[in-house]
C-alpha cells in the first residue's frame, strides 16, 4: 500500500467521531466531545506526519483506491501539505473551543457531529488526487456547512443565509462538475497531477478554456465574491465556531481550487483578468463596508469578504504562491479573531482613551504615502530589487505597493501634528517590519512551491492595465480613508456611511430577487 495514502486516515478518524455524534445528538453527549477532540488532534498529527513524508519522499500521488479514474487518491505536495496542516490545526482549535462554547446546548452532539463531517470533507478536498474525489468533497463541504448554519433553525437570518449558501453552492457545484467533465473529455484522465502536467506542457483547446472559466465561476461562488457575498455576512446567527471553521479551507476553498489548477488557469488569460477585476472590486467593497459596521462579528465577516476578494485578485494576477500564503495568514488570524471576539469587545470597552485622537492633515497624509513607498522600495532593494524589477514579477511588486498603502495609513497617524514622537517612531518601525515581512514571506512561499506552482508570466498589455488600475484604485481608497476625519462632519459623509453600512443594498436587492425565505428547519 502506498505511503502517500497516509493523509486519508485523517478524514477517516473524523468521520468515525461524526458517526458517534449521529448516535448521541442531544445535550452533553457522553464521551463525544472528548472523542471529537481526540480525532481532530489525531488529524493534526497525521498532517504533521504527511509533511515529514513529503520532506523524505518528495511530492507524489498515491495509487487510486477505485477503478476507471473514480475513487480515492492523495496528491501530496507543498500545496496539499500546507492546506492539510492549516485545516487540521484550525479544525482542532475549533473543536476544542466548541467543546466549552456549546456545553449544555440542546443539540450539542448534532453540532459536534456535523463539525467533524465538515472538517473531514475539507481534508478530503485539499488532498484530492483526482477530479472525482475533489468534486465529491467540494459538495460534501457545502452540505455540512449548511447543517451548521442551521444549528438555530428558528433564526430567520440563519435560514436566509443557509438558503443563499445552498443556491450559490449548487451553482458552484454544477460549474465544477462541468469543468471536470470537460477536462476529462479533452485530456482523458482524472488525475490532477497529470492534468496540470499536460497543461504546463502546452495542451490547449477551447474546451480547456471553458473548463478554466467554469473553475473560476466555482471559485467565485465558493469564496463569497460580489454580489454573492450575502450569505457570509448573514452567518453571524450561527454559533461562533462556525465563523472560525469557515477559515479552515471552507470559504477560502475557491482560492485553493484556483491554486490547485494553476497551470490550467494560465491557459486562459481572459479568465484570469476577469478574476482580477472581480476580486479587486470585492476587496475594496468589503473593506469599505467593514469600516461602517458597529458589531464586531459583522465587521469581521465583511473583512473576510474583502480578504477573499484580495485572494481572488492574487490568483487573477497569477500570483499563486502569494495566494497560498494569503490563505494561511488570513485563516490563522481571522479564526483567532472570531474565537476571541467576545473577549476583545470587553478589553476595548475597558480601555481608557486619554485625550483626542490625532487627526493627520493633507500634508501629513502625503508625506506618509511617500515615506511608505520609499521604505518599500528601499527594503525591496535589499531583497534583490533592481532597476527593471529584478527577479520579482511586476505583479508581485504591484501587490506589495497595495499592501504598503495600509502601512501609509498608520504612518499618517504618527505624522499628525498632535501625535507624540513615540507614536511616530512606532509607526515607522511598523512600516519597515511590514515591508520586510512581505518580501521575506513572498520569497519563502515562492521557494516552497517552486516546481509545484507555475512561475508568474510576464505581463502583457492587459495585465499592465489591470496592475495600474488596481494600484490606483487601492491608493485612492487608502488616501480617502486617511483623510476621512477631515471631512467626516460633512452631510454627504453621513449619507455615504449609511449606504455603506447597508452594503449599498446589494444583498437586499438579491433578497427581493430571490423571493420568500421559507426554508425547512434542520432536523
Amino acid at each position: 500500500m502506498s505511503l502517500y495514502l497516509l493523509p486519508l486516515s485523517a478524514p477517516l478518524l473524523l468521520l468515525l467521531a461524526a458517526s458517534l455524534g449521529g448516535l448521541r445528538s442531544g445535550r452533553r453527549p457522553p464521551l463525544l466531545p472528548l472523542v471529537a477532540e481526540g480525532a481532530a488532534l489525531g488529524a493534526l498529527l497525521i498532517a504533521l506526519a504527511s509533511l515529514a513524508l513529503l520532506i523524505v519522499q518528495g511530492a507524489g500521488t498515491s495509487a487510486l483506491l477505485g477503478w476507471g479514474g473514480i475513487g480515492l487518491s492523495v496528491r501530496l505536495d507543498a500545496v496539499s501539505a500546507t492546506m492539510l496542516l492549516l485545516v487540521a490545526f484550525v479544525g482542532w482549535i475549533v473543536v476544542r473551543y466548541a467543546r466549552t462554547y456549546l456545553d449544555g446546548e440542546a443539540r450539542q452532539g448534532y453540532f459536534i457531529g456535523w463539525l467533524c463531517v465538515a472538517l473531514a470533507a475539507v481534508l478530503l478536498l485539499v488532498q484530492a488526487g483526482n477530479l472525482v474525489q475533489l468534486v465529491v468533497a467540494w459538495i460534501a463541504t457545502s452540505l455540512a456547512l449548511r447543517r451548521l448554519l442551521l444549528f438555530y433553525p428558528e433564526r430567520v437570518a440563519a435560514r436566509r443565509a443557509a438558503r443563499k449558501k445552498r443556491l450559490f453552492s449548487t451553482l458552484g457545484a454544477i460549474a465544477l462538475i462541468g469543468a471536470a467533465a470537460l477536462i476529462w473529455t479533452r485530456l482523458g484522465t482524472t488525475d490532477i497531477a497529470t492534468i496540470n502536467a499536460m497543461a504546463r506542457a502546452g495542451a490547449h483547446a477551447w474546451t480547456l478554456v471553458v473548463a478554466a472559466a467554469l473553475l473560476a465561476l466555482a471559485a467565485v461562488l465558493k469564496s463569497a465574491q460580489f454580489p454573492t457575498h450575502g450569505w457570509l455576512t448573514e452567518m453571524m446567527e450561527a454559533p461562533t465556531p462556525v465563523s472560525a471553521l469557515l477559515h479552515a479551507g471552507v470559504v477560502n476553498g475557491g482560492g485553493f481550487l484556483l491554486i490547485r489548477f494553476a497551470d490550467l488557469m494560465l491557459l486562459s488569460p481572459g479568465v484570469l483578468a476577469a478574476l482580477a477585476m472581480l476580486g479587486g472590486f470585492t476587496a475594496l467593497f468589503g473593506a469599505l463596508v467593514m469600516l461602517t459596521q458597529p458589531a464586531v462579528k459583522t465587521s469581521l465577516a465583511w473583512s473576510t469578504v474583502a480578504q477573499m476578494g484580495f485572494m481572488i485578485l492574487q490568483c487573477g494576477l497569477a500570483l499563486f504562491p502569494l495566494a497560498l500564503l494569503h490563505i494561511v495568514a488570513h485563516s490563522l488570524y481571522k479564526a483567532h479573531a472570531f474565537l476571541a471576539s467576545g473577549g476583545a469587545v470587553e478589553q476595548v470597552a475597558a480601555t481608557r482613551r486619554p485625550g483626542p485622537v490625532a487627526v493627520p492633515s493633507v500634508s501629513a497624509v502625503g508625506r506618509a504615502f511617500l515615506i511608505a513607498l520609499a521604505i518599500y522600495v528601499g527594503i525591496g532593494a535589499l531583497f534583490g530589487l533592481t532597476f527593471g524589477f529584478g527577479h520579482k514579477s511586476p505583479q508581485a511588486l504591484a501587490l506589495g505597493a497595495i499592501l504598503i498603502f495600509g502601512v501609509a495609513y498608520l504612518l499618517a497617524q504618527g505624522l499628525a501634528d498632535a501625535a507624540p514622537r513615540a507614536l511616530t517612531r512606532r509607526t515607522a518601525l511598523y512600516a519597515c517590519a511590514a515591508a520586510v515581512g512581505y518580501f521575506a514571506l513572498q520569497s519563502v512561499a515562492e521557494w516552497l512551491t517552486s516546481g509545484v506552482l507555475p512561475a508568474t508570466p510576464a505581463p502583457g498589455r492587459l495585465e499592465w492595465t489591470l496592475l495600474a488600475l488596481a494600484v490606483l484604485s487601492f491608493g485612492l481608497v487608502a488616501v480617502a480613508q486617511a483623510l476621512f476625519p477631515l471631512w467626516a462632519s460633512h452631510p454627504a459623509a453621513a449619507g455615504l456611511r449609511v449606504h455603506l453600512s447597508n452594503g449599498l443594498y446589494v444583498n437586499a436587492a438579491l433578497d427581493r430577487l430571490l423571493g420568500g425565505w421559507s426554508v425547512p428547519k434542520a432536523s
